[in-house]
């Protein structure tokens, strides 16, 4: 069993190829750039709250909320990131062996079912977070309202699952262009 990343859309196939457009180059860039600042927001906040801590004995109030709440941001931030670059971890126990010709209906088939699922899950997350928000639900120290970071979680994951659809189309019509 070989784990690895798809390394496959690094190719003038990719996503994000000049070819199709530099404004998911953009948007993909605009998303890791939010990401990295929201990382270096936790670690300075974890720098501190240790410090504050373990030095004056006085730990940053509300730190571990915020870390939660931006870990769970960065993470859902991300998944359109990763989706849009086809670098999600995949497994070859299968495909290693199909024949080059159904590559592009896998593709397909994954990139659809993904979508699908994707969808399902982002769907479920924008009911809990109505739920969530009709609760008035806050975090413990700081009250900070949960509602907006799952409705922002949801939106991710949709976006997630327009990209999934966006790639798995994506390759297939180039494919069958040049062979």
């Amino acid at each position: 069993m070989k784990l690895h990343t798809d390394t496959g859309a690094k190719t003038s196939s990719s996503a994000l190829s000049p070819r199709n457009g530099s404004g998911l180059k953009w948007v993909r860039r605009g998303i890791v750039f939010l990401g990295g600042m929201m990382l270096l927001v936790m670690m300075a906040m974890t720098i501190v709250d240790v410090i504050g801590r373990y030095v004056f004995n006085s730990p940053l109030a509300g730190a571990g909320e915020l870390t939660e709440l931006l870990l769970v941001s960065v993470i859902f931030m991300g998944l359109p990131a990763v989706t849009l670059e086809k670098e999600h971890v995949t497994v070859d126990l299968v495909t290693a062996r199909m024949p080059l010709w159904l590559e592009r209906w896998r593709i397909l088939a994954v990139g659809v079912i993904s979508t699908v699922i994707l969808g399902m899950i982002g769907w479920q997350l924008f009911v809990h977070a109505g739920q969530i928000g009709a609760y008035g639900d806050v975090s413990t120290t700081l009250r900070i309202p949960i509602s907006p970071v799952a409705y922002f979680c949801s939106a991710c994951t949709f976006i997630s699952a327009i990209a999934a659809l966006a790639v798995s189309f994506g390759p297939p019509l180039q494919r069958a262009s040049k062979g």
